[in-house]
């Protein structure tokens, strides 16, 4: 384990029920950073989506790899940045595909890596798992701003 819950609390300003990282197994500054969320039939998203079929919504899988990109960027800059007076902005998504459904029992493992980081801007390539099967993936981009 390299961050549990309450270290990426201190990181992110997301709480439940919208942080979507629960651990990060893996992190090299700059270049990937590997997490994960159990995905649990008693969240509340799925009274809703959907009740007699549960799936874990495509959008919530893309913004949970944002939050590990944004782990990433702020663990990254923590030498050179004071990260307490930041927060990182999600800028857009390219080429969102999603690949397999997503259920309650699964561990979604999130792998992020950076393809661009210029000034406070990053790019990434990311990708979500189940097991080994690809699920969902994504060219995202976020900007490092002052609170």
């Amino acid at each position: 384990m390299l961050l549990d819950i309450t270290d990426i609390t201190k990181l992110l300003p997301h709480r439940y029920p919208f942080l979507l990282v629960d651990r990060v197994v893996k992190l090299e500054k700059n270049q990937n950073i590997e997490a994960y969320k159990n995905i649990s039939i008693s969240e509340a998203i799925f009274q809703g989506h959907f009740p007699d079929h549960p799936i874990y919504p495509g959008v919530m899988i893309i913004e949970g790899m944002a939050q590990a990109g944004g782990i990433l960027a702020f663990k990254s800059l923590e030498d050179t940045v004071d990260i307490q007076t930041k927060v990182v902005y999600f800028m857009s998504i390219d080429n969102a595909k999603f690949r397999a459904p997503v259920t309650p029992g699964d561990q979604l493992i999130y792998k992020i890596s950076v393809l661009k980081s210029r000034g406070s801007v990053w790019q990434f390539d990311a990708k979500a798992y189940v097991e080994d099967k690809l699920v969902a993936q994504a060219e995202l981009k976020a900007m490092l701003t002052d609170k």
